[in-house]
């Protein structure tokens, strides 16, 4: 960014010298400069339109893009990319390319960035989530504290299911993933102590069908209500949708994909915190500091399906689990 904004300075010098010699015909000469535009990149391990973990990042950086215009600011993405390699590359080749910010979006890609950001010190990276920078002057690190929405659906969850027993597909123990599967496990222990919640851990955050096989498995052993993070959960979801389960998702809206199961959803806007990054790049700050998205700040939101039908009930447990942990008076790690 300080290479485009001596550009821009060397260019206005011109124009100003051009104006000085053209006499008193050209003073009413205007001529325009361009106007700076930040340019981001995206690296990231599933596509933009999976409803969970990387469509959280691109529909942040859309709506970034929605309040300061198109021409101001730029994106451009790399998706798909769950070979490590493959990411450090396209990252390597961003950051080549002068973009402002370059965003790493897993901690699959940590020790890749760790390498490459130094030699590349008037870039700013992020990467997340985690909250580890490195110590390095340009990386920036944030996190969703997704245990906050993970007790939320576990509450609800737990006052839905006529079972009283729970199914949760996770990916891989690690990240926002474990920080939701635990925080839900605790709001449904907080609700009733007497419902079972079982785990299953598939090893992989893109595995389809391995997610269905273990939505079914729950399912097999009683589970009426299912939940989930990554973006194998479609598997899940429509495993739940065949068999009739309730569906709590998180990292993005997943309601589209099951109308008549999908009870809510935890979603991520990351716009909170690359807002925040993007103040601080243009303030000539590139890294050092981690951000953090809740249900405080915002960056946290539980949306509700509309064409669920919640009853009542469940609904003012839900808003007053939410306004609790907002306000301390819950917490979900004590």
């Amino acid at each position: 960014m300080k290479k485009i904004q001596k550009t821009l300075a060397m260019l206005l010098l011109v124009v100003l010298m051009i104006s000085a010699c053209g006499g008193a015909e050209n003073e009413a000469t205007v001529v325009e400069v361009p106007a700076d535009i930040f340019k981001v990149a995206v690296v990231m391990p599933s596509a933009i339109n999976d409803l969970a973990f990387s469509q959280s990042m691109y529909d942040a950086l859309l709506a970034i893009q929605a309040d300061t215009g198109a021409d101001s600011f730029e994106i451009v993405y790399s998706e798909g990319m769950f070979i490590v390699d493959d990411a450090a590359a396209a990252i390597r080749d961003y950051a080549s390319q002068g973009f402002d910010l370059v965003i790493a979006h897993g901690s699959q890609y940590g020790s890749s960035l760790q390498e490459i950001a130094p030699d590349f010190l008037e870039t700013s990276f992020a990467w997340g989530t985690t909250v580890d920078t490195f110590g390095l002057p340009n990386i920036f690190a944030y996190e969703a504290r997704a245990e906050e929405g993970g007790y939320v659906n576990g509450v609800m969850a737990t006052m839905l299911s006529e079972s009283a027993v729970i199914g949760v597909v996770g990916p891989i123990e690690t990240g926002d993933a474990k920080l939701y599967v635990d925080g839900f496990a605790v709001g449904a222990a907080a609700t009733d102590a007497g419902t079972e919640v079982n785990t299953n851990w598939i090893g992989s955050f893109s595995d389809v069908a391995l997610a269905s096989e273990a939505a079914q498995t729950h399912i097999g052993a009683g589970a009426d209500v299912l939940t989930g993070t990554a973006q194998m959960v479609v598997g899940a979801i429509g495993a739940a949708e065949e068999n009739g389960a309730l569906w709590f998702g998180t990292q993005s809206s997943q309601s589209s994909l099951a109308p008549s199961i999908v009870v809510a959803n935890q979603v991520y806007r990351w716009e909170v915190v690359l807002e925040d990054m993007i103040d601080l790049i243009h303030g000539g700050t590139y890294g050092g500091q981690s951000f953090e998205i809740t249900l405080a700040n915002g960056g946290l939101v539980i949306e509700f399906n509309g064409d669920y039908a919640l009853p009542a009930d469940v609904q003012s447990a839900a808003d007053a689990t939410i306004a609790g942990i907002i306000d301390g008076s819950i917490s979900v790690f004590p």
